[in-house]
């Protein structure tokens, strides 16, 4: 658990990095058979110290094949006002069918008010959904020296949204990784490419069922 602490701590120190399966000025593939989908993160899904290819959002692309266009729109230190401030220009770009909103770690650390942040993501998830983006909503964990009343609402928020605009949770992106050291960097605050596949799994189990071309064995 300690290491998912150090993990998180270390997104705020991060310069602007975006690695993109799809670059984010790019025109993704709209066709019905190739339906977007944009993953809107921070680090934790830019794969921050690895090589992009070994990052789990293209790990997603590969495993989905030619039947989504992934397009990886996460910036390291992201918080979710900037999120939002980018959100629309992303939305026009690609017309994404699914929109993977992991943000909100960022926020939490630097202990901007938790309403701030839970007011950005519904506006994102508001947002993405007049667009016609059916959104996935990805969560994670801050340390527990910002004490249990901090931490609680801060989860809430995640599940608060999940529920009132019925959107599929990913309760902690990083579950069975952030604690694990062989599957952490050097430095001990990074997931390795090792630890991606796990990542992966871990979006994998919400995001399968949402995705009616798998579902109909296309």
């Amino acid at each position: 658990m300690l290491r998912t602490l150090y993990l998180i701590f270390c997104l705020l120190g991060f310069l602007p990095v975006m690695n993109m399966v799809v670059m984010a000025g790019e025109a993704a593939p709209t066709t019905e058979s190739s339906p977007t989908i944009l993953v809107w993160g921070d680090s934790l899904s830019a794969a921050y110290g690895i090589p992009v290819e070994k990052g789990w959002v293209n790990l997603l692309q590969e495993k989905l094949g030619d039947k989504y266009t992934v397009v990886n729109g996460s910036i390291s230190g992201e918080t979710t006002a900037g999120g939002l401030t980018r959100l629309p220009d992303a939305l026009k770009a690609h017309k994404p069918a699914y929109v993977l909103l992991e943000l909100g770690a960022n926020d939490g650390l630097r202990g901007i008010a938790l309403d701030e942040m839970r007011a950005n993501l519904e506006q994102m998830v508001k947002l993405a959904q007049a667009a016609d983006a059916k959104v996935v909503l990805i969560g994670i964990k801050l340390p527990p020296n910002y004490g249990p009343a901090f931490n609680d609402k801060f989860d809430a928020a995640y599940v608060e949204l999940a529920q009132q605009y019925a959107l599929p949770l990913v309760p902690f992106l990083l579950d069975g990784v952030a604690d694990n050291w062989d599957l952490m960097q050097a430095d001990g605050l990074h997931p390795t490419a090792e630890a991606e596949p796990k990542v992966l799994e871990n979006v994998w189990k919400v995001l399968e069922g949402e995705l009616p071309t798998l579902q109909h064995g296309g």
